[in-house]
This record gives structure tokens, sequence and C-alpha cells, in this order.
């Protein structure tokens, strides 16, 4: 018996070491070494204070701010700790009522814009934090905005313009607009 277990012991030393203590810290640093911004949080600060991450969304209400996608997460918007979807199919009545009720929302918050509203300010992103809206969905909030703060609307434009992303290595994913980045942007300028 003692034959056997202790190379049993001495394996699963060895390899809880490996596979717990040492490959991990290794894959860190490698991360920490390529991805720095990233393994960070990819955290955006101002004079000093940490605003946010350019990874998770964060719930703008305020009408001279541009809004993010609706967040599907509980208790509040944007909760990291709850990330998820609605998990609702596109036939499903609560989706189509909550969806109907981001539109009048949005309508209301700017009745005289009349274009289509874009799908991403309406649903929810699969983890309900998402920190990007489509270049679409910023220009249909531009009017609302400008008006809100008493800018041209050729400047909230120019800004979308500086702020949108284009998809990764040129062809992978849409463009897209980092809604704090932009909302920082506009601060900024006042």
């Amino acid at each position: 018996m003692k034959t056997i277990l202790r190379p049993a012991l001495v394996l699963f030393v060895l390899l809880s070491a490996l596979t717990g203590l040492l490959y991990p810290l290794a894959v860190t640093g490698a991360a920490k070494a390529v991805f720095p911004d990233q393994t960070a949080g990819s955290l955006i600060e101002r004079d000093g204070k940490v605003v946010g991450s350019r990874l998770i969304g964060q719930n703008f209400s305020d009408p001279k701010h541009f809004w993010g996608r609706p967040s599907a997460t509980a208790p509040m918007p944007y909760n990291a700790a709850a990330s998820g979807g609605a998990n609702l199919g596109p036939l499903n009545p609560a989706l189509v009522d909550a969806v109907k009720g981001r539109v009048e929302a949005l309508r209301a918050a700017d009745p005289g814009n009349t274009a289509p509203v874009p799908v991403d300010l309406v649903t929810t992103s699969a983890s309900g934090l998402d920190p990007d809206i489509s270049p679409a969905a910023a220009a249909y909030q531009a009017g609302r905005v400008a008006r809100v703060r008493g800018l041209p609307v050729d400047q909230v434009n120019a800004l979308i313009a500086r702020h949108t992303e284009a998809p990764f290595g040129g062809f992978l994913g849409e463009p897209r607009v980092n809604v704090l980045a932009l909302n920082l942007a506009l601060d900024a300028a006042r």
C-alpha cells in the first residue's frame, strides 16, 4: 500500500503546484506584460479618481448624456455581479412589452425625433453590461444631447465620430461607440 500511496501523493502535490500555482502565475504575468490595461480592468480615471471601466456599461439617465444599451441585471442596472441576459425569445410577450416600453420612453425623452429607434437602444446585451452602442444609436441621441447642453449638433456629431471605434482588425465585429468615453468627452467640452 505504501508503494502506491507515496507516488500518488507526490504526483498530487506536484500537479497541484503546477496547475494551481505556477500555471496561473505564468498566465497572469504574461497577460500583464502583453495587455496591461485590460488586466487592470481598463479603468478610466479623471482627476485622479476612477470613474468607470471601458469594459462595463454605466447607467446614464440624465438627458444631457448619451444612454447605453438597457441592462437586464438585477437588482440594479449594470450590476457586474449579476451579469447575464434576460433570456427572452423574440416571440416572448415580456420582451415585446419591454421593447415597446423602451421605445415609448425614448420617444417621450425626445418627442421631435421621428427617426427609427436603433435596436441596441431597446434590447439588452447577452451580458447586460455592454459598454458600447452603435454609431446609429449615438446619432439617434445626438439631437437631444445637443439641445439639452446648448451645443451645436455638428459639434456633438464630431465627438461621436471621434469616439467611434472601428471593428477589431478592420473586419471583426461592428463599429462601436463607448458610452462612458463619449460622455466624459462631452463633459470636458462643456
